[in-house]
């Protein structure tokens, strides 16, 4: 069973699927537990990857302190801290004053690298983006990732190449990272990593998929390759062209459009990303994992945007 269909058990199987014990060893069961449920990435690494993530945005360091200090009281335990949004050292910080437990918490970092050539270069310029990571995570005392993602591809195969050599240092060489991962990839520049049999494949491959933008095999392509696709904004322009229809399927499930719209995302075998600046928002968001959706309701869904 690929991870993408051990996936879409998990959150298909029953209203109370999470906490029932299970074989698969993709899924880790956590019902109730605080953060929601996880898969086991194609690393093995131990440590499971919450389904639901807190993406931070780009606002400044006392922002994200504050917001992060929201979204782990709300029960998050996922978190994507993008270089872009320039405010890894208020979100380090936040973890810090939380007192909660490192090993309770999954933490993504990113490098931007995407517009440097050459193998040579574009491995230098990736380098010195985790050693920035490492840097500001240490604000709050984090010294090892769970994962770092490539924000963007290069601009060739030989650039994807340097970018990911420099990402497989960090991992097996510096050791302060435990998963690598990617954004924005296509099959063709998955395979410019995936070509070399001795490389470490890619965990994650965020993307832009979602009720509104779900192309024809954007998901298959990545469980083809042991890849789990992890959404980025996955509510954008949803609830402006299709709340209405969100809606009514909500309601029958005492749901709100955007819970639906994040159930589609999981139910289709993919984990999502987010972000809200309001704890009853953080809250609404974690809380799409005890309903599912008929197979009609999803090829609606499916329908909307085709």
């Amino acid at each position: 069973m690929s991870r993408r269909s051990a996936l879409s058990t998990l959150v298909t199987t029953s209203t109370a699927v999470v906490g029932a014990s299970g074989t698969n060893p993709s899924v880790c069961h956590a019902s109730g537990a605080i953060g929601g449920p996880s898969v086991v990435l194609n690393s093995n690494n131990k440590k499971a990857f919450p389904l639901a993530s807190f993406g931070l945005q780009i606002y400044d360091d006392d922002a994200a302190y504050k917001l992060t200090l929201t979204a782990l009281e709300a029960g998050y335990r996922n978190f994507f801290a993008s270089v872009l949004a320039g405010n890894q050292k208020g979100f380090a910080r936040a973890v810090k004053a939380s007192g909660i437990p490192r090993d309770e918490l999954y933490i993504c970092g990113t490098v931007l690298s995407n517009r440097v050539d050459k193998e040579s270069a574009a491995y230098r310029k990736t380098k010195q983006g985790c050693l920035e990571n490492m840097a500001a995570m240490a604000s709050g005392n984090i010294d090892k990732l769970d994962m770092i993602m490539l924000d963007y591809p290069g601009p060739n195969d030989e650039s994807i190449r340097g970018q990911w050599r420099a990402f497989e240092e960090m991992k097996s060489t510096d050791g302060t990272v435990s998963d690598l991962a990617v954004s924005n990839f296509s099959p063709s520049q998955l395979d410019a990593i995936l070509v070399n049999p001795g490389a470490t494949k890619p965990t994650v491959n965020q993307l832009p998929f979602s009720v509104a933008y779900h192309p024809q095999g954007i998901l298959e392509y990545n469980t083809k390759r042991d890849i789990l696709v992890q959404s980025w904004s996955p509510l954008s322009k949803v609830l402006r062209r299709y709340g209405s229809d969100l809606d009514v399927i909500g309601k029958k499930y005492g749901k709100s459009a955007a819970q639906v719209g994040l159930r589609f995302i999981v139910q289709s075998g993919a984990a999502f990303t987010t972000q809200s600046k309001s704890k009853t928002h953080f809250e609404e968001d974690l809380n799409v994992f005890d309903f599912v959706l008929t197979d009609d309701e999803m090829s609606k869904l499916y329908q909307l945007a085709a």
